[in-house]
């Protein structure tokens, strides 16, 4: 789903997708402005983290009307806080293996300083407050036994997100 909000100025591409998507298509659209000074693009990838423990899938599920609404507000929320230019924020959900691209954030804006900490303060608004319920099937390397989990969500990602409360902006 493709939806192009306009909010304090800045424009916005919101979208919760299966299929995946491309960066060099995507990158044009982004300086299509003869005022954009940077360009912040933040690209999430699956990952194994464990070493005797290996990712055989990812499975992102969430509820579609919540989740676009979430995005929406947290795009809403960084225009707001930054004199931006654009944002997109795309994230899959189905069904991912190792190294497939699960989440895009990027943001356009005069002023660098302004597209970094939007693109960061979209991140970590986004893995806390985002509606997405994660499992995991893994494998032990070890014993090759398999194990499905859900993924808890983690303090560290919290402690990030609350930063963002008390900090003010320049831009």
């Amino acid at each position: 789903m493709k939806l192009e909000v306009v909010s304090s100025g800045c424009q916005f591409d919101v979208r919760v997708q299966y299929a995946d998507f491309d960066l060099c298509e995507l990158y044009p659209t982004l300086r299509n402005n003869s005022q954009t000074g940077a360009a912040v693009m933040f690209v999430g990838f699956v990952r194994d983290f464990i070493d005797s423990i290996q990712l055989i899938e990812l499975s992102l599920e969430h509820y579609p009307a919540m989740t676009q609404k979430v995005l929406e507000d947290l795009a809403a929320s960084a225009a707001d806080r930054w004199q931006l230019q654009k944002i997109v924020i795309i994230h899959r959900v189905g069904s991912l293996t190792l190294s497939d691209q699960i989440v895009l954030v990027a943001v356009t804006s005069a002023h660098r300083t302004a597209a970094f900490e939007a693109s960061q303060f979209l991140m970590d608004q986004l893995k806390t407050r985002a509606p997405f319920w994660k499992k995991e099937t893994l494998c032990n390397k070890i014993t090759n036994e398999v194990l499905t989990q859900w993924v808890d969500a983690k303090v560290s990602d919290a402690t990030k997100a609350m930063r963002w409360d008390i900090k003010q902006t320049t831009f």
